[in-house]
């Protein structure tokens, strides 16, 4: 079969590399236009568009896909694949190849989480399994009928990262899998469960603010899925302190959410609404990330202090929102 390949990030780029191994042809790539990407703020091409570059394979760079109809037609695909390409995709794109549909590889186990950020809902929501669907790219976002799902374990300190990482090897395994069934004409649809959908929307810059009020293991869930990057964040007297790796003490104690208990040696521990939260790897804004014995041999942590949100001197730390979203994919 003739394959057209729609993606964008890292996280897209083990699928699109499985399909070029394989013994499918692939005839073509799009992905989104080159941005300013990295500490430079360089104009540079997405991780896939530069896998397409690197291979020669015909590559496509829309500010909106629906507009570069006739190019894609002339590419003349049997089908088309969409891993986490970060635009709506129009009913005339998505009907275009010969088969007449594209399919995705989703990171849920669909129905639930559909969405742009289903990595990190599935962290915060505390759950045991994820996985990758593969599915049809309908209109509704992530709504299209099954044709295989893969599932695995979430480990109890894999932060979004890690996770992404392991899913994205997964849905080039099913990706592969799904097109050596639709080859073969044993590819079969199973129409989602409307009624269990849950959404995972994207997230904006105050979904990683921490709440010290919340539950430990509610916090710990949420340093975990805003890792390695935005981090999850507080304020230290004014500036923005991000807690990238974490642990829960579940010791009772009787002090206000967000009291930091230091030694200012090498440890610390600060308490929240049921339990304490014991960073393992923090970070000032502009600085590296380090544990916090290092941290504080450079800075003081006065034990005692009690960490609040300071939204005027947080603002003026921000940084970009958590997730671009994607569209379909």
């Amino acid at each position: 079969m003739r394959i057209l390949f729609f993606g964008t990030p890292d996280l897209a780029v083990p699928s699109l590399r499985r399909l070029i191994e394989s013994h499918f042809d692939v005839v073509g790539v799009v992905s989104q236009p080159d941005r300013r990407r990295g500490r430079g703020r360089k104009t540079s091409p997405s991780p896939v568009a530069e896998q397409a570059l690197e291979h020669g394979i015909p590559l496509l760079r829309p500010e909106r896909v629906g507009d570069v109809d006739d190019e894609l037609e002339r590419l003349d695909a049997d089908v088309g694949v969409v891993v986490a390409f970060g635009q709506f995709i129009p009913k005339k794109i998505r009907e275009l190849p010969r088969r007449g549909f594209l399919i995705n590889a989703h990171a849920s186990l669909l129905p639930r989480h559909r969405g742009a950020a289903p990595i990190q809902a599935a962290i915060l929501a505390g759950d045991e399994t994820t996985g990758i669907t593969v599915m049809r790219v309908e209109r509704e976002m992530d709504a299209g009928a099954m044709a295989l799902t893969r599932e695995i374990a979430i480990g109890e300190q894999e932060d979004a990262g890690a996770l992404a990482e392991r899913l994205s090897q997964l849905a080039a395994d099913a990706l592969l899998d799904a097109l050596e069934e639709l080859d073969a004409s044993r590819l079969e649809w199973t129409e989602q469960d409307h009624s269990a959908a849950t959404e995972a929307g994207k997230f904006d810059r105050e979904t990683a603010r921490i709440d010290w009020r919340a539950p430990a293991i509610q916090l710990h869930r949420q340093v975990r899925a805003f890792a390695p990057k935005p981090g999850a964040f507080t304020t230290l007297e004014g500036d923005t302190l991000r807690v990238l790796t974490a642990h829960v003490d579940p010791s009772a104690h009787g002090e206000a959410p967000g009291t930091v208990e230091c030694d200012g040696r090498s440890t610390l521990r600060i308490a929240t609404g049921d339990g304490w939260l014991v960073p393992d790897t923090i970070q000032r804004a502009g600085g590296k990330a380090m544990a916090p014995d290092a941290y504080l041999r450079g800075r003081e942590i006065p034990n005692g202090i009690c960490l609040a949100a300071d939204e005027d001197a947080d603002r003026a730390n921000a940084s970009p929102g958590t997730n671009a979203g994607a569209t379909h994919g």
